[in-house]
């Protein structure tokens, strides 16, 4: 029972790590001369680095990938509290629903960024790597989500 508990908090906090480096590391996206992310844009040639286009589909990335932090981080906190206050028999569903919700959250802006970013056609670019850690997060919270939703306290 120990190593089952302990690999779903490793699974959850792994696609929280995940969820975190994607949105705050200034790599979705690169093209020969620099590279963009949801908050910057910056160019080889130069120290510094310009704000992201303030479009209305970037800052609706920017908000799920803050909400899928911070629901992915309120869903680990609720599942300490249930762990020693959920009777003996009790499912974790709050915390379930709370890490999918997490999940949907990054796929949602992973999808828009995907659909809606003005550099995908051009030749040289390409998505970054904290791009596919976004997309690699979103299977991990998806799975943890739904093992909260099944898993059943025991003694």
């Amino acid at each position: 029972m120990l190593i089952l508990l302990l690999g779903i908090i490793f699974l959850h906090i792994s696609a929280l790590v995940l969820l975190f480096v994607s949105t705050t590391v200034s790599v979705w996206t690169t093209w020969p001369m620099g590279t963009s992310d949801l908050w910057l844009n910056c160019s080889t040639d130069s120290i510094v680095c310009d704000g992201a286009s303030t479009g209305v589909w970037i800052q609706a990335v920017q908000a799920l990938m803050i909400l899928s932090i911070i629901f992915s981080f309120l869903s680990l906190l609720l599942f300490f509290c249930q762990l020693f206050t959920l009777p003996k028999g009790g499912r974790f569903i709050p915390t379930g629903i709370f890490q999918i919700l997490a999940s949907l959250f990054v796929m949602s802006g992973a999808i828009i960024y995907t659909l809606m970013s003005p550099d995908w056609v051009n030749v040289g670019n390409s998505f970054g790597y904290a791009y596919i850690l976004a997309w690699v997060a979103f299977p991990l919270a998806l799975i943890s989500g739904l093992i909260y939703a099944v898993l059943r306290k025991r003694e």
